[in-house]
């Protein structure tokens, strides 16, 4: 059975990253995160200094900040014409050169099988603006940040081989909009299903073909707890099949969190209609319950859709203690065999 590493691992550095998982896992896993470590430990929050340092952006004057973390939200700065908003370097290739380095260096000592490829994890725009800045600026400021991270991909693809590449779609604050339970943490403009699929038709188009392509349908990780839980995987399972008509790129893979209190039929009876071409990948790996709570997602999940790999429900940077992440990784590779 194959494994999926979300993306964060909560390590100190990326060789530790792929010295551990590489042996533990190497096996069960066709891709491989650098673990998102350092400033990129708390996903978006990495790109907040660059936002609040952006001379086409300032604090709202109103004093509006982000439930979660209180991070002053921003809007146009005074006198700014949003056909003027623009955004050099976003980070991530620069991130990702460097730990593809690492990669290679860990294939070459054998801790990575050859034939992995390396999976550079990105959020879409609408993750990173949508969290951050005013509903009334939000359109404007997100069409100059597209553009942005699609010239992060581009330069991602001109420095790393193809075939060793891999780039995932983190999609979190779409899904939890287009869950469509009560939600005060995002904006909603311009967020029906065939907006949300035209802007992935163009981020995705930014990957060349031979560069595998996945996605994560994510509902949120802050202090370890989803924004809203899923209720059950119909919406999931609506995006999927949109996106797999919406994306002309062929979707490698598309991965869903599983709550861990859900073994019952009713959350994966959806699953029935999925229509994608690509691999599954079920989170079904919990800590709280091991190898046991595991295995009896799997059995249930076995009932609606015969082939899937396993997977947490998001990444395990949260995880404080080295020991817990460790941990979490060997019941992947238990639940697997």
């Amino acid at each position: 059975m194959n494994i999926h590493l979300v993306g964060s691992i909560g390590l100190d550095s990326v060789e530790e990253v792929f010295g551990t998982v590489g042996p533990l896992l190497g096996k069960y896993l066709k891709r491989i995160p650098d673990g998102e470590v350092g400033p990129r430990r708390l996903w978006v929050s990495f790109q907040y200094p660059l936002l609040r340092s952006s001379p086409y952006l300032r604090p709202d004057p109103s004093g509006e900040v982000r439930p979660t973390n209180k991070f002053p939200k921003l809007c146009l700065a005074e006198g700014v014409d949003p056909a003027e908003v623009t955004f050099g370097e976003l980070g991530y290739a620069r991130e990702a050169k460097g730990s593809y380095l690492d990669f290679c260096a860990a294939r070459e000592r054998g801790d990575i099988p050859k034939g992995v490829r390396f999976q550079v994890c990105l959020p879409t725009p609408m993750g990173v603006i949508y969290a951050f800045c005013t509903a009334r600026d939000v359109l404007a400021i997100d069409m100059a940040y597209e553009k942005a991270m699609i010239r992060e991909v581009e330069r991602i693809c001109r420095a790393i081989p193809h075939k060793d590449l891999c780039i995932q779609w983190d999609f979190c604050h779409e899904m939890i909009i287009l869950d469509g339970q009560p939600q005060n943490q995002f904006p909603t403009a311009k967020t029906s299903l065939d907006d949300i699929m035209q802007r992935m038709g163009r981020i995705c188009a930014a990957v060349p073909s031979d560069v595998d392509l996945g996605v994560h349908l994510c509902y949120g990780d802050f202090a370890a707890k989803h924004f809203n839980e899923p209720r059950d995987m119909e919406p999931m399972v609506q995006v999927a099949n949109a996106m797999a008509k919406a994306v002309a790129h062929t979707l490698q893979y598309i991965h869903m969190p599983v709550p861990i209190g859900r073994t019952d039929e009713a959350y994966f009876a959806p699953l029935k209609q999925l229509r994608i071409a690509g691999e599954l990948y079920l989170g079904v790996v919990h800590a709280g319950d091991g190898v046991d709570g595991t295995k009896k997602r799997m059995a249930v999940a076995r009932k609606y859709i015969p082939n899937f790999g396993i997977a947490c429900e998001c990444g395990i940077a949260r995880a404080r203690k080295p020991e817990l992440v460790k941990s979490v990784l060997e019941i992947h590779a238990a639940a697997a065999q």
